[in-house]
């Protein structure tokens, strides 16, 4: 089984502006997503941007990288374009890992590859991980998502999913013993058939009340393998904040 890893990256960013070339010990961050990936099982590695100074950072310290369009609204928009103009071939499956992604485990990469990889009816692979607490249930800002028997996604939702009626008729908010209770874990892996055809989809009202891209291709009848990750996770940078912890990381590893 083979497989790419893109690295979608762009200097503006609502919460932290240009964060992908934020110094991070001494390489900018999109560089350090760059050799996160590369120790994955990945037969190669390329990063899509349409910023010359990303493009330019990426290439001096040796890697690949593909200048896009400045008009996507999405990662995944810009993974089409490459999809189309370097010809892959519609079963190439590609993992996209966000370039703010500094920390991300080559084991999840891997995983996410090959969940799609045996999944042959499923246009993406995603993963999930087991919530276990109350405030993480009832989060707005963590997606929740809920699996079919075969492990496919039902349904994606910043809503507590799925809703334990009889525990929480009185209001409170538990997490039922024994809920099947999922977190996502926000990696996915393509196939490029899929990709070739995702700017035409059509938006749903789904994905625009809950602001979730996957739902479009839920919407459009197109189905998501899930696994449960058995490696760790690490959150990515989108504040100050984070970007701190990122570095405190690196100094002391």
């Amino acid at each position: 089984m083979s497989f790419l890893v893109c690295v979608p990256a762009r200097l503006a960013s609502s919460r932290l502006p240009r964060k992908a070339l934020a110094d991070l010990a001494g390489k900018p961050m999109v560089v350090r997503t760059v050799e996160q990936a590369l120790q994955s099982e990945a037969s190669n590695v390329l990063v899509a941007t349409d910023s010359h100074e990303i493009a330019e950072a990426v290439s001096t310290h040796g890697y690949a990288v593909q200048l896009t369009s400045a008009t996507h609204l999405t990662g995944t928009d810009r993974l089409a374009e490459l999809a189309h103009r370097l010809n892959w071939s519609d079963e190439q499956i590609i993992v996209n890992v966000q370039g703010d992604e500094p920390l991300i485990q080559p084991a999840l990469i891997n995983q996410v590859a090959h969940t799609l990889a045996q999944a042959s009816d499923a246009a993406i692979a995603t993963l999930a991980v087991p919530i276990t607490n109350s405030a993480t249930f009832f989060d707005p800002n963590i997606v929740k998502v809920v699996l079919n028997t075969a492990q496919y996604a039902l349904y994606f939702s910043r809503a507590p999913i799925p809703w334990a009626r009889d525990a929480l008729q009185q209001g409170a908010q538990t997490l039922a013993t024994g809920l099947p209770a999922l977190q996502h874990i926000g990696l996915y892996a393509y196939r490029a058939g899929f990709l070739k055809r995702f700017p035409q989809l059509t938006q749903g009202p789904l994905e625009t009340f809950e602001s979730l891209e996957q739902l479009r291709a839920l919407e459009n009848g197109f189905s998501i393998a899930v696994s449960l990750s058995e490696f760790p996770t690490h959150a990515g940078v989108d504040t100050e904040a984070d970007l701190a912890r990122v570095r405190e990381f690196l100094l002391s590893s």
